[in-house]
């Protein structure tokens, strides 16, 4: 076990000196997550916007549902991911087990509820404001989820980085579905649950860094997106 102070003297000099390994892992995140969180927002967006427009019996049960998906645990995903894409499973013969597509294909159904749920709360509270221009109008419900999802385009965002942040953090799914394989699968989470196990906590405590500023850097941009939100509200 390395001594704290050693660990930490390491850590910052992998950083600083961009170590190979470091980077390939930070890179496979980025890639993993990102492509996770857009899949998910060209998904869950429109529902939510759909659910906010839209009125039809069961419409009360399919929110209620949806926002208990937001809480989905990970490693139960994992399982369902790993069912599916396995030799085994209906999708085997895509051969996606132990790659960054299954672990795209897991974070994907993380996601997507959160971003469904909380875009369609954003989106209520626009079509609240709208309603009664809609209804005057006749304004079909496909034309109000295209206006909504303009008009709200700025606190959506603000929800694609609520979804990026659960997605960047995630361990339990991505292991299950992607081995946590060097060079390959190894992502910043399932490193640092491996780099801890083996007592290597000098790229550890750099991955560890690197998650953290990157989750500082999604709560300023949150805020920033909020305000910029809010000004162009009162113009």
């Amino acid at each position: 076990m390395q001594d704290f102070a050693d660990a930490f003297r390491l850590a910052f000099a992998l950083l600083v000196q961009l170590d190979p390994n470091l980077v390939e892992i930070v890179a496979l995140s980025l890639q993993v997550t990102l492509s996770a969180v857009a899949l998910a927002c060209a998904i869950g967006f429109p529902a939510g916007a759909a659910l906010a427009a839209a009125k039809f019996p069961g419409r009360g049960a399919v929110i209620v549902i949806l926002n208990t998906m937001m809480s989905l645990p990970p490693v139960v995903i994992g399982l369902l991911v790993y069912m599916l894409v396995s030799n085994a499973g209906p999708l085997g013969f895509m051969q996606l087990l132990y790659t960054p597509g299954a672990m795209i294909m897991a974070q994907t159904i993380l996601v997507t509820p959160l971003v469904a749920a909380l875009g369609r709360q954003v989106l209520a509270d626009f079509h609240d404001e709208y309603d009664e221009t809609f209804r005057s109008m006749a304004v079909p419900w496909r034309k109000q989820v295209a206006a909504l999802l303009w008009d709200a385009r700025y606190s959506l965002l603000t929800v694609a980085l609520a979804g990026f942040g659960r997605a960047v953090a995630e361990v339990g799914a991505v292991i299950i579905v992607g081995g946590n394989i060097a060079h390959v699968t190894r992502v910043m989470t399932t490193a640092i649950a491996l780099e801890t196990s083996r007592g290597d906590l000098a790229l550890a405590l750099a991955l560890g860094i690197v998650l953290l500023v990157v989750a500082v850097t999604i709560n300023a941009a949150v805020m920033v997106l909020r305000a910029s939100a809010q000004r162009l509200a009162y113009v």
